[in-house]
């Protein structure tokens, strides 16, 4: 099992930083079940939290946490860090919870969603719609819990007071930033249109600044960043967000379920308002457009509908103009990393991130 200590080598070891937090995680949740066991917690709710948390999740907001850390010259004792990484990954199992229950998915990292297992779970003498009522309202308490669980990962008594100061103003504008753009998608969502500033205004709160800029700010401000440090993070981690938030339009439209554990019909079925849309609405011709506004946002969307909208984001260039997009936020998150100051290990593992962000098939 992977040490805390073991992350601190010359050569930041990107895999070592998931695995020392997967300890902490592990650790506390261990802990936290055998007493809840004692109190006659459901062995059901444990199951289903450990079983999302460890189901192959790709640990990127404590990663971004522990470099942003060392990109401020972190070189203090690991413990508090990683305890804060892991909190952020504890957070962002509470916002999945939730955020498959808004979209009624049936899937994640290729496992059926926490309401649809509690739903199969005690489906038994109830009809379906009280076991699917009872799997949504079962997955939304299982999300408080991993919100207030999020909440005692962060190592309040660990900090200092000037730690506490400079951190705890982040974590509080990360919650309500990527609460601001799940509630900015949500409302837009079955109404696509060709409003770009709208759907950027998604990609930035929704995931660059959730995802990618605070994980990398709260480290930084463990280890005391000063305005610049947070500048230079912020100049990187914002292009590679939105790229990041580009790539999950992609696959959320052209990916398969064996690649990246979702349907690839979901987000055609809500009728998400992307960027990618949003091209293919500003380019789409009378025939194109009234196809798009037919068949995006039905809930009864085949395979044979998905595929006309297909061809009419690739007809249109919306799928090319979005890969332009990802590219050239790439180029610009790696133009910065060549005038920042970081050590050298932080540089190679942000390019690192960038280039599987960007280039990822799951």
């Amino acid at each position: 099992m992977t040490t805390p200590d073991a992350v601190a080598a010359e050569t930041l070891d990107l895999r070592g930083v998931r695995d020392a937090v997967d300890t902490v995680l592990n650790t506390f949740l261990t802990e936290k079940l055998r007493t809840a066991s004692a109190s006659h917690l459901p062995g059901e709710v444990g199951e289903a939290l450990h079983g999302l948390l460890f189901a192959g999740g790709k640990r990127l907001r404590p990663s971004l946490c522990v470099l942003g850390w060392y990109a401020a010259g972190g070189q203090e004792e690991m413990a508090p860090v990683l305890h804060t990484a892991a909190s952020l990954e504890m957070f962002h199992t509470f916002a999945l919870i939730h955020d498959d229950v808004v979209d009624r998915s049936a899937t994640r990292r290729g496992q059926p969603t926490i309401h649809r297992l509690l739903a199969d779970l005690h489906r038994s003498g109830r009809s379906p719609a009280q076991a699917d009522h009872l799997g949504t309202s079962t997955a939304i308490l299982i999300g408080d819990l991993a919100l207030a669980w999020s909440d005692e990962l962060f190592p309040t008594a660990r900090l200092t007071t000037a730690q506490l100061a400079a951190t705890l103003p982040v974590v509080e504008s990360m919650r309500t930033e990527v609460m601001y753009g799940q509630y900015l998608d949500v409302v837009a969502a079955g109404r696509p249109t060709s409003d770009m500033e709208r759907a950027m205004a998604i990609v930035h709160y929704k995931t660059a600044k959730y995802s990618v800029e605070r994980p990398l700010h709260i480290g930084a401000a463990l280890a005391g960043a000063d305005a610049h440090a947070h500048a230079a993070l912020s100049a990187f981690a914002l292009p590679v967000g939105e790229a990041f938030q580009l790539r999950d339009d992609l696959l959320g439209v052209f990916g398969t379920l064996e690649a990246t554990g979702k349907s690839c019909m979901e987000d055609l079925r809500d009728g998400k308002h992307t960027v990618l849309l949003a091209h293919a609405l500003r380019r789409a011709d009378h025939v194109q457009r009234k196809v798009l506004e037919r068949l995006v946002g039905d809930p009864s969307l085949d395979e044979d509908g998905a595929a006309r909208i297909r061809d009419i984001l690739i007809a249109t260039g919306a799928r090319d103009s979005v890969e332009h997009m990802i590219a050239s936020r790439r180029d610009r998150a790696l133009r910065s990393l060549g005038r920042a100051s970081f050590p050298a290990a932080v540089t190679d593992a942000l390019r690192q991130i960038a280039y599987a962000t960007t280039n990822r098939a799951t």
